[in-house]
């Protein structure tokens, strides 16, 4: 009997694994903010898979829709709506929409975020600053304050914040966006130890170069790709799924002992401040 039990293990090294997987979530409600495409559609297919009832939203309507009916389509528990987070009445909207049609929320991915500015540091405005602050940075705070009363009410729950490599490395052209993102470094730990008695853990993910749309800029260049291989142990760009694969981790149990930590998914780039 054993032997044979290691022969299936052998031959379905994963299986155990993926029956946990589908259902270590159930029960639970997430919000995805930007989450119609790139990291965040993919950290809302992650965490639906594993049982949760995602919240997806994007500026257009058209965008919402379709990544709704996509969701659907991969029997995932979903709803969808229209939310800027740089918006305080957008922001309400989403959390009073949730809990009416959810009855509550669990988790929180904070991943919606801006870069109207590309050149010297010198040569931004305060209206850029002003911009990339608001959303990438007081928006996440803002959204997290109003999420935690209702995190509260359930017994716990998780924020994960998604930053960037660039927190680590400003990123030439990308200077106060890759400040914006050094700052949810610092909100992670700064809520962390503030929201650990009530249950809720406070994590991170910095993404490094991964195929999306928002950064095709760089990743659409082969030449800047190649200098950027360089600095990689794993010799590609990273897929989307690969960072919401993290995010669904950090929002599990077998993630209950972390708290206020940032988890780098470069590919081996280096990252520290």
């Amino acid at each position: 009997m054993i032997r044979s039990a290691f022969r299936f293990l052998r031959a379905n090294p994963l299986s155990g694994q993926q029956r946990m997987s589908q259902s270590c979530l159930a029960g639970k409600v997430a919000i995805v903010t930007a989450s119609t495409d790139g990291i965040g559609l993919a950290a809302a297919q992650a965490l639906g898979k594993r049982g949760a009832h995602v919240v997806v939203s994007s500026r257009p309507q058209a965008n919402v829709d379709k990544a709704v009916a996509l969701l659907q389509s991969q029997s995932i528990q979903v709803t969808g709506t229209t939310c800027n987070v740089g918006n305080g009445e957008d922001r309400e909207k989403l959390i009073q929409m949730t809990l009416d049609q959810c009855g509550g929320i669990d988790i929180l991915v904070s991943n919606a975020a801006v870069n109207p500015f590309f050149g010297n540091i010198m040569d931004s405005t305060e209206d850029v600053w002003d911009k990339i602050l608001a959303v990438n940075v007081k928006a996440s705070f803002l959204l997290t304050k109003l999420v935690v009363p209702h995190m509260e009410k359930r017994g716990g729950g998780n924020v994960i914040f998604v930053s960037s490599v660039a927190g680590y490395q400003p990123m030439k052209g990308l200077g106060p966006y890759s400040v914006s993102k050094t700052a949810l470094l610092g909100l992670t730990r700064a809520l962390a130890p503030e929201l650990a008695h009530s249950n809720i853990r406070v994590n991170c993910v910095a993404p490094g170069i991964i195929k999306t749309r928002f950064s095709s800029a760089l990743w659409e260049n082969e030449g800047i790709v190649e200098k950027f291989k360089k600095h990689l142990s794993i010799k590609r760009i990273g897929e989307p799924e690969e960072i919401g694969g993290v995010i669904a981790f950090l929002c599990s149990q077998d993630a209950s002992y972390i708290t206020g930590e940032t988890i780098t998914v470069t590919g081996g780039m280096g990252s520290r401040l």
